[in-house]
């Protein structure tokens, strides 16, 4: 079994830096990548970035050269340095840790970090 932990989230202003991470622990096979998601009230979860083992992160194209994400893999931890945040941006952030194991991916989920963006 796979536990995934979201943390680092809060208030900020606009404008401002938020780091957020989320860390995984427990039965951890192969991992294949570690996605981070975002969901503001009454609206759909939208994806923000994936992130490789070897660093390698795709992003949403509205967080390109503001999100920075960034991943520690002895200590099974992946962190999200948000800068320049929008109020918009205002939502419950994920993370969701791809996982091989067996001959199948898993997806594990953790409860998630709320991050608030207002003045």
């Amino acid at each position: 079994q796979v536990q995934v932990v979201e943390s680092g989230g809060g208030l900020v202003q606009p404008g401002g830096s938020l780091r957020v991470s989320c860390a995984a622990s427990g039965s951890i096979g192969k991992i294949m990548a570690i996605r981070w998601y975002r969901q503001a009230p009454g609206k759909e979860r939208e994806w923000v970035a994936t992130t490789t083992t070897d660093n390698t992160t795709n992003y949403e194209d509205s967080v390109k050269a503001r999100f920075i994400a960034s991943i520690d893999n002895a200590k099974r931890r992946l962190h999200l340095q948000m800068n320049s945040l929008k109020p918009e941006e205002t939502a419950v952030y994920f993370c969701d840790w791809a996982i091989y194991d067996g001959g199948k991916t898993y997806d594990y989920w953790g409860q998630g970090t709320q991050v608030t963006v207002s003045s």
